[in-house]
């Protein structure tokens, strides 16, 4: 095997993609805790704040997609370099507009500040690329493991960006905080482009190695789980099993709910409590670093009772937060709530992908990219309808709008329990 010269261990493989996501889908949190500042230049409305904090998560989402699939064709690195050096060139264009019309000339620069968020949002899509990489890196057994240390590693870069930030803010000016992130996203890049290595299986194939040695050897090496064909027929065949659809409903429920709740409630607390950037910082850093970090052991616990089971006990989870938080009129029970609904998310969150392998194993990148994409497509969808609740509601409006997480956490509740059972 030496004179091929391959690289890399499945630890190896789990540090690079954990690396390209974490730094990545700190874009998340790109206007959540300075939505203010856009807020009070352009006298944006409820719904427009809403839109704007969830405006990065539209690429973030739909681009997991072709991304995710790419991997089964190339492996992880080119894609993700692709969308990290995309989500740059969005950030230094933000930065440029703050720098030449910030603050007082923004007033009808609203629709290119949405455009260069998406764009900014490229990296977020870095989620079903490291997936995918990462379960082509690791046996079945340790699937659930492997994708909750990365996905919850990962996960940590929106919270801590919304505890950051804040206090940032206060001792720096608001342009300087991008520019800080800029900075930050192309040391990402520079690191991911060290430490990022693809499996064996993509090694051997540039090598020049025909689809069936490069498996064979690969296989030799102790990778057990390999692509099924081009990027058409991975797409075509994840999306043929239904599977693949029932995990988008509940990845749409957590994970679009996880990234909707990071961009969305610093406004919550801003606007609802009224409460200063810093102190909504950490109660949305709470929430976003909790669901981050318990990601981790929900992969262990899926490992050990299933998937299935664990997304069961999540999704009841989630449905209890949900209500609390309708019904709350206190901040101890509003934290409570939000301590149980960060739980939820996360283990749940942690158990779909332990089912990919398992539902879908020939089409994992495009499963992962359906999933991924669609699913994150969550994060997008739901704060601006937060925000139209507030419109049509008042401050009621911000209690009434976590009813969306109710519905939809019952709704995938039975999806799952009807699935069939499986590890």
């Amino acid at each position: 095997m030496s004179e091929i010269n391959l690289r890399g261990t499945p630890i190896k493989g789990l540090t690079g993609t954990t690396i390209g996501f974490f730094f990545g889908f700190a874009a998340v949190a790109l206007y959540g805790p300075t939505a203010i500042k856009f807020h009070e230049a352009m006298g944006l409305s409820a719904a427009q704040m809403g839109l704007l904090v969830a405006i990065p998560s539209l690429t973030g989402s739909l681009l997991r997609i072709p991304f995710g699939a790419w991997v089964d064709i190339t492996g992880g690195r080119k894609p993700f370099l692709t969308l990290l050096m995309l989500s740059a060139l969005g950030l230094a264009g933000i930065i440029l507009i703050l720098h030449k019309y910030y603050p007082g000339d923004m007033k009808g620069m609203y629709g290119l500040i949405l455009m260069l968020g998406m764009l900014s949002g490229c990296g977020i899509a870095t989620f079903s690329v490291g997936a995918g990489q990462t379960s082509y890196w690791f046996p079945y057994s340790k699937q659930g493991r492997a994708l909750g240390i990365y996905a919850g590693i990962g996960n940590l870069a929106p919270g801590l960006f919304s505890l950051l930030l804040p206090v940032y803010l206060q001792h720096y000016d608001f342009i300087s905080a991008y520019s800080v992130w800029f900075v930050f996203l192309l040391a990402g890049i520079i690191i991911y482009s060290l430490v990022g290595i693809n499996p064996f299986f993509f090694q051997l194939k540039r090598s020049g190695m025909t689809d069936q040695e490069s498996r064979v050897k690969a296989r030799k090496m102790g990778q057990e789980l390999f692509p099924a064909g081009n990027i058409r027929q991975v797409l075509i065949s994840s999306a043929r099993t239904a599977d693949t659809w029932k995990l988008v409903l509940l990845y749409f429920t957590t994970f679009g709910g996880f990234i909707a709740l990071t961009s969305w409630f610093p406004v919550y607390w801003s606007e609802f409590h009224g409460y200063g950037p810093v102190k909504a910082g950490v109660f949305t850093a709470t929430f976003s670093l909790l669901s981050s970090f318990l990601r981790v052991a929900g992969g262990s616990v899926a490992d050990k009772i299933s998937g299935r089971k664990t997304s069961i006990i999540s999704l009841l989870i989630v449905g209890l937060a949900s209500i609390l938080l309708i019904i709350a009129r206190n901040l101890p029970l509003e934290l409570t709530a939000i301590i149980l609904l960060g739980t939820g998310m996360g283990f749940n969150n942690a158990a779909v992908f332990k089912l990919v392998p398992v539902c879908v194993p020939g089409a994992i990148g495009g499963a992962a990219g359906w999933i991924g994409g669609i699913g994150a497509f969550g994060g997008f969808v739901i704060p601006p309808v937060m925000g139209a609740l507030v419109n049509l509601m008042g401050t009621s409006g911000y209690s009434a709008g976590f009813a969306i997480f109710l519905l939809l956490s019952i709704v995938s509740f039975f999806v799952v329990s009807g699935m069939r059972k499986q590890p």
